[in-house]
């Protein structure tokens, strides 16, 4: 194509479109009036999608655009309703956005057809303080005489523009304190600190905003299990962008997270048991002020649940040693989103022992030595118990008494379950001396059901012997009797 050609084309396009304004225009006599009084909202209403696509103020106001008389475009009897108020404007706004006829027959558009469905069931869709509209109506989002696409640079509802939108209302203390006392008031600020506030502030469109996480207009409550950002939604709605390669590309971030998450204890707990207390994305990330834990926060983050795990490590020997390596605290060890459930292989200097990786026996000798010492207490503490287990259930099962026996056992569980949390103390005698005493508990608990058992025992052959006793003696008294009876029979 021509450089001749193609100015021929735009030129084209430009008459078309100035001829189809014009048109509007000269039927559009409320527009010709108000732009003669410099009325801002004319200027606005030359700008929106809507004076693009050939509607006039009549479309939206009702009256008679065509009529220059301002007696017969404001008359009642030809639909004139002035300027909406209240449940009105979004109703006026669904004539068009909910009706197939308009939008894909006429417009073309692939806008879908549900928004004030959606907004009637949503947050917004509550009733106001008034009791009388909705919460949000379309124009609080989209603006009223400016609608531009959201693909627009200007428009409210642009995803570089939507959070200071949304901060309209959510920010403003007095406004929120009406509808929910308990909603924090800051969210706007704490998303500006967050990795996606930065990049949407520096003009990247493709960083999570409010929609992003939210939805437009079917946003719900937190706590609503059909909620986006419900705990066993979130996941999901996170990897929406973060399972996505190609959405993720340039960003240097994996894209298997979500995979990974599903896999580990916390996301086994959360998306298979459905426990709720299972921490999701934002218990480690954030929520608005998401941002991935640094050095420093990880063990913070980790430590909200598991807190005397996280006092322990802080002041052991690794503590000072991991800072100066600049490695993480928990993640080093048990990973970050794949984290597994917590075993004894995990101590210790063998194979698959966590331990051993910076521990050998020709380097860094001390902690190998007391790791193989801990994984030696460790072993002989599970080998105690199950022995204790099973004599107690030995001798339960042949009807002896063993109930302080059986109580017992709960110390040692108890022993084994501490020395799985002192470990992070990664201090020997703190616990050897758990280990120690579950141990005992095991010594004590494996004695009372052995000497049960050996009562059991001792009763069966003492009933066995006392039993031939009286068998012997039974014989022997039949024997005597007969005798004495033959004797007297012979004496007759």
């Amino acid at each position: 194509m021509t450089q001749r050609h193609s100015l021929r084309i735009s030129c084209f396009v430009f008459l078309l479109v100035t001829s189809v304004q014009t048109a509007i225009m000269a039927q559009d006599q409320c527009l010709t009036c108000h732009e003669a009084m410099e009325d801002s909202h004319a200027a606005l209403f030359k700008k929106d999608i809507h004076y693009a696509k050939g509607l006039t103020c009549a479309d939206c106001h009702g009256g008679d655009a065509s009529k220059e008389e301002m007696d017969a475009a404001m008359n009642a009897k030809a639909g004139y309703i002035g300027v909406p108020k209240g449940d009105r404007i979004s109703a006026t706004c669904s004539k068009c956005h909910s009706d197939a006829a308009v939008m894909v027959k006429r417009y073309r558009s692939a806008l879908p057809l549900d928004q004030m469905e959606l907004l009637e069931k949503s947050v917004h869709g509550k009733l106001s303080t008034s009791g009388r509209e909705h919460i949000a109506q379309c124009t609080s989002c989209h603006g009223s005489h400016g609608i531009v696409t959201k693909t627009n640079r200007t428009s409210p509802v642009h995803p570089l523009n939507l959070p200071a939108t949304c901060a309209k209302c959510h920010s403003n203390a007095t406004f929120m304190r009406t509808y929910d006392p308990g909603l924090p008031i800051d969210q706007l600020e704490k998303y500006r600190t967050s990795v996606h506030g930065k990049r949407n502030m520096s003009g990247d469109p493709k960083a999570a905003e409010c929609a992003s996480c939210h939805g437009s207009h079917e946003v719900l409550s937190a706590k609503d299990v059909r909620s986006s950002v419900y705990p066993t939604n979130l996941p999901a709605t996170c990897s929406k962008c973060h399972s996505n390669a190609t959405y993720m590309k340039g960003y240097g971030i994996a894209s298997d997270q979500h995979e990974q998450y599903a896999k580990s204890v916390h996301g086994k707990a959360l998306l298979e048991k459905k426990d709720l207390g299972a921490p999701a994305c934002n218990d480690c990330h954030g929520n608005h002020g998401a941002a991935p834990p640094g050095l420093e926060s990880v063990s913070k983050v980790c430590g909200t649940c598991h807190a005397l795990n996280a006092e322990l490590f802080s002041s052991s020997p690794h503590k000072k040693a991991f800072d100066s390596r600049k490695l993480p605290e928990c993640e080093t060890c048990h990973g970050n989103h794949e984290i597994v459930a917590a075993t004894d292989e995990l101590l210790g200097v063998g194979e698959g022992a966590v331990c051993a990786w910076c521990h050998k026996e020709n380097e860094n000798i001390k902690g190998f030595e007391v790791a193989r010492t801990m994984r030696s207490l460790a072993d002989s503490l599970i080998t105690g118990e199950n022995e204790a287990i099973s004599l107690v259930s030995e001798a339960e099962q042949k009807g002896m008494e063993v109930g302080e026996a059986k109580f017992k056992l709960r110390e040692i569980r108890q022993a084994r379950l501490e020395t799985r949390t002192k470990v992070h103390s990664f201090d020997l005698k703190q616990f050897q001396e758990v280990a120690d005493l579950g141990l005992a508990a095991t010594s004590t608990v494996t004695a009372e059901a052995g000497e049960a058992i050996d009562q059991y025992f001792f009763r069966r052959w003492g009933l066995l012997v006392a039993s031939l006793i009286i068998t012997i003696l039974a014989v022997s008294l039949f024997v005597y009797i007969r005798r004495i009876e033959k004797e007297q029979a012979q004496n007759r």
